[in-house]
């Protein structure tokens, strides 16, 4: 047995005690078991190197024990979640740009989205991503725009423009005995050109940075390109299957037992319960007027709780201003960065979500929302209609009496927002 410690982002920690062969995913599933939170396949074990300035999760099948054995004495696990792990294998057009794929190229963009990635998971296809990156000089602290080829062979620079002959093409790092980081501060600890910074670890290396193969993108789009082709090429089918397995464990509980309310996307669904039974409503337009029906419904128990309010030990005036403290998805005085931070180590997916008090007017929220690889801020801000307060993020338009109103709303209608709410960033205590 081995003890393993693990973090969480709040700071608090917990010991484990696991068996050799215990998987990431094997581990994640117990401190999900022991912190009481809902299990829904996206929690990940973080590999976090403070000196180094890296992170980068496990892979589901990657063995806790030997990946501990290649960190250093500052280096520690975490606990969090990532929505992206497996975003790839849905939507894979969207993670490989074709100017990327050399393949593509040659085919004029013809390969089917579906073959796009089984020249990944075959090993004996040749998929090949290419383009310019800044790459910092081994044990230099300058950095160099290069060309760079990423193949199974290895990851490889130009030393004359976009040649691909042999005689032209440098080694940068190998793939077998290394894995891909995120850089955490890149500008600031290695003075990366921007923001998008990557790098190659051998696993040998522990607490030093001269070995270190230390990149840049210009972009998120073309960093989540190497970093995830990267993944597809050191592991191929192995992801595959990883992503499979809790797919395949539903598929198969279903037989057995009634369907549990899912807590991730597209399970929340605008339903009519004006009959004796429940059905989904399928008409955009009656969805939107149904979704009206219950804000007046919602408005009308909000005026009700008011007549009561003299009985209850809470004003329900009070009771809608802070009710919302209690929900995994409200983050309270964050700042900005702060809450671009938590969302990027989460997974940049749309519908990734929290909540946070506005540093701006102490009265308001702001609602940090991803959309295509990129994070948006909406003011909620309070308003009065009847002498009554509400919230709204559309000024006025859609008002509802508490925070969580406004979120389950948006959670089936997107609104004025670009998307609807589909997961909510989560901080769990160990």
């Amino acid at each position: 047995m081995w003890d393993v410690k693990v973090f969480s982002e709040d700071g608090t920690s917990k010991v484990v005690e696991i068996l050799a062969d215990m998987t990431a995913r094997d581990l994640c599933q117990l401190l999900v078991y022991k912190s009481h939170c809902v299990d829904d396949n996206s929690w990940t074990l973080v590999e976090h190197h403070l000196h180094l300035g890296l992170e980068r999760c496990l892979e589901d099948h990657e063995l806790v024990v030997q990946v501990e054995s290649t960190m250093g004495s500052e280096s520690k696990f975490l606990f969090r979640k990532n929505y992206a792990k497996y975003e790839f294998f849905k939507n894979p057009v969207n993670f490989f740009p074709e100017q990327m794929v050399a393949w593509c190229q040659q085919s004029n963009g013809t390969i089917p989205q579906t073959q796009l990635l089984q020249n990944f998971l075959n090993s004996s296809s040749c998929p090949e991503i290419q383009g310019f990156l800044h790459v910092k000089e081994l044990g230099r602290k300058s950095w160099k725009k290069l060309y760079v080829y990423l193949r199974r062979s290895g990851l490889y620079c130009s030393t004359k423009g976009t040649s691909k002959e042999p005689r032209h093409l440098q080694l940068l790092a190998d793939l077998e005995d290394s894995n891909i980081f995120s850089l955490i501060a890149g500008k600031k600890q290695y003075n990366a050109p921007t923001d998008y910074g990557f790098c190659i670890k051998p696993n040998k290396v522990r607490n030093e940075t001269k070995d270190l193969r230390l990149l840049c993108a210009e972009d998120e789009q073309s960093r989540t390109c190497w970093m995830t082709a990267f993944r597809l090429l050191k592991y191929g089918m192995l992801l595959y299957q990883n992503y499979r397995i809790p797919q395949q464990r539903k598929a198969w509980l279903s037989h057995f037992s009634t369907p549990v309310r899912s807590v991730s996307e597209n399970s929340l669904v605008a339903m009519d319960f004006s009959g004796q039974t429940g059905r989904v409503i399928e008409n955009p337009a009656e969805a939107q007027s149904a979704a009206l029906e219950e804000g007046h419904a919602w408005r009308k128990r909000s005026t009700r709780m008011n007549v009561l309010g003299s009985q209850s030990p809470l004003h329900p005036s009070t009771l809608s201003t802070v009710i919302h403290r209690t929900q995994n998805w409200f983050h309270g005085r964050i700042s900005r960065e702060e809450s671009h931070r938590i969302i990027k180590q989460q997974g940049l997916v749309d519908g990734l979500f929290l909540l946070r008090d506005s540093q701006s007017n102490p009265k308001a929220f702001v609602l940090t929302l991803c959309h295509h690889q990129k994070i948006k801020n909406f003011q909620i801000l309070p308003c009065e209609d009847e002498g009554q307060m509400f919230f709204s993020l559309d000024d006025g338009n859609t008002k509802f009496t508490d925070l969580i109103q406004l979120v389950e709303f948006y959670q089936l209608n997107k609104g004025v927002l670009p998307c609807k709410l589909k997961h909510h960033c989560i901080r769990v205590a160990l």
